[in-house]
């Protein structure tokens, strides 16, 4: 699979524009500003119907325009398909695939599968548990579309029953029974997701340190560790003891969505004790144990974005990498870096066939 034309109106910093694409490796070069990154988040976008770097969509819309549109024509296997990706002011998002609109954006997660590399990865250290969920649920969910709808169907539930608790709250008011359906709806899905969570961390862990090893040549030990609530008792015992607590607070206190996962370096955490040179590598490591995860599952090679990342490893940690295109185990590569000369440098090395785009 590899992506062959993309087409841009009113998107980010672009009016109108397209790019024909090589099938091994595309390198967007030029100064900061001139819309690299938003270039690659607008292949993001086509895999996920959301951007990596935008919760709001109208903020992706181009100043005082009514609309945007992302076009991309993919080569799979013998055909042809062609995605769209549009929003207008006012109106819901839409995504075709083939002229064919999808009823369920989640029915399109996973069909085109990608794996971004990126500064802003940061916040998998830096942010709170949620940053780490969704990274694990995004993992999970492109090989996976029963996780997914766990997953949403889960939410859905739970603000029914955070809902439901502001209304005993505001009214003075309280029925058990009414509460318990939530409980039980509750407690069904999360059993799925908390099985298939620690069966996949059992599958990615080792795989995360091998890739930790190779691209850091060091001598510590990562690991990641799964935090959740469900190893202290079962969800029904978990919402009996906390009750109280949930109607005073008028919110969901225990479950699922307050898992997390610690990112560790020789047993202790690797925000407060991890150098800068091992945090990246703990997430370049990271994000490509997710690209063979995800390889493995559904027996294709996603397409992979490096969103600066030149710019951010040592010549080491560079030629790691380059190291795993010349063994072929990626599939289409796309690049964006300020400085054209390196640049060519590094994907002359690889030996592949590659493209240049100066904006």
């Amino acid at each position: 699979m590899h992506l062959q034309k993309l087409t841009l109106v009113n998107f980010k910093n672009f009016e109108s524009q397209s790019f024909d694409f090589e099938g091994k490796i595309n390198c967007f070069v030029g100064d900061n500003g001139v819309g690299k990154t938003n270039v690659l988040d607008a292949i993001y976008y086509l895999s996920f119907a959301k951007s990596y770097f935008n919760a709001v969509s109208t903020q992706i819309i181009r100043h005082s325009e009514a609309f945007f549109m992302i076009e991309g024509h993919y080569q799979i296997n013998d055909r042809t398909d062609t995605v769209v990706c549009s929003l207008k002011r006012g109106h819901k998002k839409v995504i075709k695939r083939n002229g064919k609109l999808y009823e369920k954006f989640s029915d399109h997660i996973g069909y085109l599968p990608l794996v971004i590399i990126s500064p802003a990865d940061r916040d998998l250290i830096i942010e709170g548990s949620e940053t780490r969920r969704k990274f694990i649920d995004g993992v999970i969910s492109q090989s996976n579309p029963k996780y997914l709808q766990a997953l949403i169907s889960y939410n859905k539930v739970l603000t029914q029953r955070n809902s439901l608790l502001k209304y005993f709250a505001a009214n003075r008011t309280f029925d058990a029974v009414n509460l318990n359906v939530y409980n039980e709806q509750l407690n069904r899905y999360s059993l799925e997701i908390y099985n298939c969570r620690k069966e996949f961390l059992e599958a990615f862990i080792p795989i995360f340190k091998k890739r930790y090893e190779a691209i850091s040549n060091s001598k510590e030990q990562v690991n990641l560790v799964y935090k959740t609530q469900l190893e202290e008792g079962d969800l029904p015992t978990l919402f009996a003891e906390s009750l109280e607590r949930d109607r005073v607070l008028q919110y969901t206190t225990v479950g699922i969505h307050k898992d997390d996962l610690l990112f560790e370096i020789d047993g202790y955490p690797v925000k407060k004790f991890g150098s800068q040179g091992q945090q990246k590598s703990y997430l370049v490591a990271l994000k490509l144990a997710q690209f063979d995860f995800i390889k493995t599952k559904v027996h294709v090679k996603p397409i992979l974005l490096l969103d600066d990342i030149f710019d951010k490893l040592d010549d080491l940690r560079v030629a790691q990498i380059i190291n795993l295109v010349n063994n072929d185990e990626f599939g289409q590569l796309f690049i964006s870096d300020t400085h054209r000369g390196r640049t060519e440098e590094v994907v002359k090395k690889t030996n592949q066939s590659f493209k240049i785009f100066e904006l």
